[in-house]
C-alpha cells in the first residue's frame, strides 16, 4: 500500500476574519503545483464561517458539489429555485452541470458555522444541474460506515455524477474499524475531528492521506474521530 498523508499545517489558509478556510488542495488566491487534487477529487476546504456572513451569489459549471456540515446550520439558495438550511450532520450537494448560481450563507447571527466543503469532476460535462440534501443521523455512523454518497445512490445515500463514494464514520474512543478495499482503486481520508490511527500512522484533526493499492484499511482511536473516507476510480 502506497500512503502520501497531507498534514493539517501544511494546507493552505486563507483567514478574510468573517471567513477562516484551510484548503487540502489547491483552491482561489492558495496554489500549490504539488497539491492540485487527488484523482477525481479536486476541493476539500475546511470552512469557518462567522455568524451573519457567508457567499453572495456566484456561479459553478461542470462540478460536483458537497457540503458536509460539523457544527451550525448554512443557509442556501440557488438559480434553481432552491431554499433552504443545511444543519449539523446534513449533507447538500449541488451538480452544477451547464452552470448555475447559488449563494452560502451562515444560517445563525449568532454562532459560527463549520463546515467541510467538496468538489469531485464529474464523469461528463454538461447536462441539467441538479440540488438535493440529506440528514444522516450520528447513530448511522457511530462505528460503522455510512455511505453519503455515491455513483448509484446506494444505501440511501446522495447520487453523484461520478464513478466515487464518500462515507463517513464517528468512531468512539477505543473503538477499530475495518473497510474492505480495491487495490485496483484510490482512496483518500480525511479527518475532520479527532485523532485517528490509520493502521501503524497516527493522522490528526485536518490531516488527509492518499492511498492506493490497498486491499483493507484498519482504522482505530484512542479518543475518538469523526472522518470521511472517499473511493475514487
Amino acid at each position: 500500500m502506497n500512503m502520501q498523508i497531507r498534514k493539517s499545517e501544511e494546507r493552505g489558509h486563507m483567514n478574510y476574519g468573517w471567513l477562516n478556510a484551510k484548503h487540502s488542495f489547491s483552491f482561489g488566491g492558495y496554489y500549490d503545483d504539488l497539491h492540485l487534487g487527488y484523482r477525481d477529487l479536486r476541493v476539500i476546504n475546511e470552512d469557518q464561517v462567522a455568524a451573519g456572513e457567508g457567499f453572495p451569489m456566484h456561479p459553478h459549471k461542470n462540478m460536483e458539489i458537497l457540503t458536509y456540515i460539523l457544527d451550525g446550520k448554512l443557509e442556501h439558495k440557488d438559480s434553481m429555485g432552491n431554499h433552504g438550511i443545511i444543519g449539523t450532520g446534513e449533507v447538500q450537494y449541488m451538480s452544477a452541470g451547464s452552470g448555475v448560481t447559488h449563494s452560502e450563507f451562515n444560517g445563525s447571527d449568532k454562532e459560527l458555522v463549520h463546515l467541510l466543503q467538496i468538489w469531485i469532476l464529474p464523469e461528463a460535462q454538461g447536462g441539467k444541474p441538479n440540488y438535493g440534501q440529506k440528514n444522516f443521523k450520528r447513530e448511522g455512523k457511530l462505528n460503522q460506515f455510512q455511505t453519503i454518497a455515491s455513483r448509484d445512490g446506494r444505501d440511501d445515500s446522495i447520487q453523484i455524477r461520478q464513478d466515487a463514494a464518500i462515507y463517513a464514520s464517528i468512531l468512539e474512543a477505543n473503538k477499530t474499524l475495518s473497510f474492505k478495499a480495491d487495490s485496483k482503486r484510490h482512496y483518500w481520508v480525511q479527518v475532520a475531528r479527532g485523532e485517528l490511527k490509520l493502521g501503524d500512522t497516527t493522522l490528526k484533526q485536518g490531516d488527509g492521506v492518499a492511498l492506493d493499492g490497498a486491499s483493507t484499511l484498519e482504522f482505530a482511536t484512542a479518543s475518538g474521530s469523526e472522518f470521511l473516507l472517499f473511493d475514487l476510480n
